[in-house]
């Protein structure tokens, strides 16, 4: 049961909001959970009438909504924009945002800064990249009331220093690093760790040493979650990376509708006498 209200959006009745402490017994029961990106107000809404437990208004809305090439373009600006599309416009899941190149790797203080505006835009946890070298950042924002989301193996606003979209932790001292990370990180206050691009045994190793949740991507089946980049998994963005399994063909079927419309415009099919008004 819903109702439409145009100032907050739609209010859902039915099962309780989603917070982190439910990613947590998630965790300890065994029990996978999932989550994908989202940006706007209609895809979150659909995600949400599907049970996705969280959505992560991620940087990467630089690349799949905004054009750019890569993440590291994306701007604080546009974090708050797309945050508070999201946070409008559901009610359940746990909505977390991604801190953008630039706005915390200097300090403390900065990253403080900029997750509050986060937070007050309607992100309830902000995920931010890097291991033990920003263990100072996530130790003050957890203080500050912030809830954080680590983020390691491959980091996407890395790009540049990684050299390219490449698999991390593939040799035993990389592997060790990446669990020593995920331990600082969890002693900072993190409350959960995305892996990105890390082998499926490397990945299993750090979520059994964890006692928060990890979420994989592109890190095998044995994480605590699953994340995906939701035009990926919908198939709208054309990407056919390893790790991505397209459940449905949303360009295919998106090109054709455009074309269906396209063609009775021509034909002066639509719009007709039921599309019109005397």
């Amino acid at each position: 049961m819903s109702t439409q209200s145009p100032a907050t959006g739609p209010t859902t009745t039915g099962p309780a909001k989603i917070r982190l402490r439910h990613l947590q017994q998630a965790k300890e029961q065994g029990r996978p959970f999932s989550m994908l990106t989202a940006y706007d107000q209609f895809a979150a809404q659909a995600f949400e009438a599907a049970g996705i437990e969280a959505l992560l208004v991620g940087d990467s809305v630089g690349t799949t909504v905004l054009g750019h090439t890569s993440t590291t373009a994306t701007t604080h600006r546009d974090m708050l924009t797309f945050t508070g599309a999201v946070a409008r416009s559901v009610r359940r899941p746990l909505i977390l945002a991604d801190l953008a190149f630039g706005t915390y790797e200097s300090s403390p203080e900065q990253a403080f800064a900029h997750a509050v505006e986060l937070v007050r835009a309607g992100a309830e946890a902000v995920k931010l990249e890097g291991g033990a070298e920003i263990a100072p950042q996530v130790r003050m924002l957890v203080q500050g009331g912030v809830p954080v989301i680590g983020h390691l193996g491959f980091t996407p606003q890395s790009v540049n220093t990684l050299s390219g979209h490449r698999v991390q932790g593939r040799d035993e001292a990389a592997a060790r690093v990446l669990v020593e990370d995920a331990l600082a990180l969890q002693e900072a206050g993190a409350a959960a760790i995305v892996l990105e691009l890390v082998p499926s045994a490397v990945a299993d190793e750090v979520t059994a040493a964890l006692t928060i949740p990890t979420i994989g991507i592109g890190a095998g089946s044995g994480c605590d979650g699953q994340v995906l980049v939701w035009q990926d998994m919908a198939g709208l963005s054309g990407f056919h990376g390893k790790f991505v399994k397209a459940f449905a063909d949303l360009r295919g079927q998106l090109e054709q509708a455009a074309r269906d419309y396209r063609d009775e415009v021509e034909q002066r099919a639509y719009p007709g006498p039921e599309h019109s008004f005397e």
